[in-house]
């Protein structure tokens, strides 16, 4: 036996706590402390350049008065309704199209993957000009469409402005977000190449077809890689925040359409006065939403996700 087996009980708890010592530091310094710190200002009034005032639940009273909150509200449960359910059929649909053993498949995973290594602000900047109503490419590879529908409408319809019309806010966003799938997908690959064949065998001498397989075999066997990218979608959807704030330049587009709640969190923290206190208690209820969203879907889940044996 080892030196470290045959030591005393309350020498390999100290060894074990040295090693893990740089990841605990980090999680009180860099995580647990700011949580507790935040939660103490959400209970105050706080501007930065002054001594917190403690107001008691003044921050979330205030909160459910407040009409721009319940406005950023319904934008992200908006938005997260349409990223997640449209984002994970459209990822599960491409990872299948792309389990095949093909020349070529390589490049076209690929493909699919590479838009999530493109920064952000990056690709905001990109997808501003394609959603320019007048010169942007959308526009442009739907005209063919909107030239039949103008004929036999009788109407002059050149296609929708984008970034300009509150209306169409919501699902330029919505576009885009679908444009970067490919982390779920390579996800979703990975899950679909470890189901067992002989279950596909299985249910092929038992009569079933393409679709039923995949109704029947495939979904249940990658259920739990499903539940796994819907919460972290869940997440990502309500923390959304970077590519709006750079198409709207920081001013949530027309109508507020586009004036998500990080954003709201982020103008209370450092432009609105700043009001600390009162962001801290916006972010206290983000976090709240998405536990409860993310306990939802756990509970949800145990009828829909198999585990293996």
């Amino acid at each position: 036996m080892s030196a470290g087996e045959t030591g005393s009980p309350s020498r390999r708890l100290f060894s074990g706590l040295a090693w893990i010592s740089p990841w605990l530091v980090g999680f009180l310094v860099f995580l647990a402390f700011p949580l507790l710190l935040s939660f103490r200002y959400s209970l105050t009034d706080y501007s930065i350049l002054e001594s917190p005032l403690p107001i008691g639940l003044e921050n979330y009273r205030q909160l459910l008065d407040d009409p721009t909150f319940w406005k950023v509200m319904w934008n992200t449960a908006v938005y997260a309704i349409f990223t997640v359910g449209l984002g994970t059929v459209l990822a599960i649909l491409l990872a299948s199209l792309l389990n095949r053993d093909i020349p070529g498949i390589g490049i076209f995973r690929t493909a699919i993957f590479v838009p999530t290594l493109v920064p952000l602000v990056a690709a905001a900047m990109v997808w501003m000009w394609l959603f320019n109503g007048e010169l942007g490419l959308i526009n442009a590879g739907l005209r063919p469409l909107f030239t039949v529908v103008n004929a036999a409408l009788g109407t002059d319809f050149r296609g929708p402005a984008w970034l300009e019309e509150a209306a169409w806010n919501m699902p330029a966003l919505v576009i885009m977000s679908l444009w970067m799938v490919g982390r779920a997908v390579v996800i979703y690959l990975a899950a679909l190449q470890g189901v067992p064949q002989d279950m596909y065998e299985a249910s092929a001498i038992d009569g079933m077809g393409r679709a039923r397989r995949f109704w029947h075999v495939t979904l249940p066997m990658i259920s739990p890689v499903i539940l796994f990218n819907v919460i972290i979608a869940i997440i990502d959807a309500w923390q959304v925040f970077a590519v709006p704030y750079v198409m709207t330049r920081g001013i949530g587009g027309p109508e507020k359409a586009m004036y998500f709640y990080s954003h709201y969190l982020y103008d209370n923290a450092f432009l609105f006065g700043p009001r600390m206190g009162y962001a801290c208690a916006l972010a206290w209820v983000q976090l709240a939403i998405v536990l409860c969203l993310t306990g939802l879907t756990f509970w949800v889940s145990r009828r829909y996700v198999f585990y293996r044996s």
